[in-house]
């Protein structure tokens, strides 16, 4: 889930507070990636940005919960009497 940016369209600005220590290991780590401050700041926090969206989609399990998780998705639903009243009720959008 890579999202395009594009560099030469910034127009949002982002203010953001660290303290001296945060300060000086950010600037330290974009000099040794060359890139600037504001570069190095953006493509982290867009990195973990995406990682935290994936996480949320993505799950990865062995294959024996895998196949187990398939099981139940594949068995046939339980009657219930809550499964029951949803399957009567009407729809908000009508028929």
């Amino acid at each position: 889930m890579a999202i395009a940016i594009n560099n030469s369209s910034r127009s949002g600005r982002i203010g953001l507070r660290a303290t001296p220590a945060q300060e000086h290991l950010l600037r330290s780590a974009a000099a040794s990636s060359r890139k600037s401050l504001t570069e190095f700041i953006l493509d982290s926090a867009c990195r973990t940005a995406e990682q935290t969206l994936l996480d949320q989609r993505l799950f990865l399990v062995s294959s024996e919960a895998g196949e187990d998780i398939m099981r139940l998705l594949d068995a046939p639903a339980v009657e219930t009497g809550g499964l029951q009243r949803l399957r009567d009720a009407q729809s908000p959008w009508g028929e």
